[in-house]
């Protein structure tokens, strides 16, 4: 199973593709929307797409939208993961077509009762 992690800190990262990568997960990172795009466009095989809402450039949530408007990807379950904690972004995020919302901080136990909310099982 593979996930795709978009984060522009570092540190995240390496905490969200260890956790993933515990889990089961086969993870590529992406610093910023546009990285994310282009790995989204070479290979469509990926199950989960963890978004971090402020990404420079484009962000997470115009990710979002921009990933459910493309054909072939409409099975990739994406999951925000963020700072932004107000109940009119989760709505927002939400609407546009995200699955599923993670605020920071989190743990390993929190982001794994999301994916079986998603309905993916990891290991």
């Amino acid at each position: 199973m593979r996930a795709l992690v978009i984060e522009d800190s570092r540190a995240m990262r390496s905490i969200l593709a260890e956790i993933l990568g515990d889990l089961g997960f086969e993870v590529a990172p992406a610093v910023d929307a546009e990285e994310a795009l282009e790995i989204l466009e070479n290979d469509q095989d990926f199950k989960l797409a963890l978004v971090d809402w402020n990404l420079p450039g484009m962000s997470g949530l115009d990710l979002v939208i921009a990933i459910r408007e493309r054909s072939g990807l409409g099975d990739i379950k994406l999951m925000m993961v963020t700072t932004e904690t107000q109940l009119g972004r989760v709505v927002e995020a939400l609407n546009a077509g995200a699955d599923e919302y993670i605020m920071k901080p989190f743990d390993r136990e929190m982001l794994l009762e999301k994916l079986v909310l998603l309905g993916i099982e990891v290991d």
